[in-house]
């Protein structure tokens, strides 16, 4: 095994663990993955979120809104102390998402996100998820 796979591999594998327990929907789980000071930086965001209690609000509002979401990682790859994730994420809203109340429709959108390891813990994510595909799909968006 080339030295570079082996080094990435426990950041490989956290990640998949954490994704393995949002899944689950396994909140406290995913908790004890992250650091104390957890940075939280998600596309078009005014600023930088931070904290283990910020990181379960984001978590508990996508749960609430899409209680049977799933989330297929479809490619993840590391370099250095960062983790790529590519994820396809799919359920039904049946509770209010940012402000639009429930349709009961399907979604499925992509989110990119990069994450920071640090002393074998999740330190940052950066998010860029196709929010215009997710709002369009819930009617929060006219389609055009």
């Amino acid at each position: 095994m080339p030295a570079n796979i082996a080094y990435h591999e426990p950041n490989l594998e956290l990640m998949r663990s954490a994704f393995d327990a949002m899944g689950r929907k396994d909140l406290e789980a995913c908790v004890k993955l992250l650091t104390p000071d957890f940075r939280i930086n998600l596309a078009g965001a005014p600023y930088q979120m931070r904290g283990v209690d910020a990181w379960r609000k984001n978590a508990e509002t996508l749960l609430l809104a899409f209680p049977d979401i799933r989330i297929q990682v479809e490619d993840i790859f590391a370099s250095d102390d960062k983790v790529a994730v590519r994820a396809r994420l799919s359920g039904t809203h049946t509770g209010e998402f940012l402000g639009t109340r429930p349709s009961g429709k399907r979604i499925e959108y992509q989110s990119n996100e990069i994450y920071r390891v640090a002393d074998g813990k999740i330190a940052e994510e950066w998010i860029c998820s196709d929010m215009l595909t997710l709002m369009t799909q819930i009617g929060a968006i006219p389609a055009k």
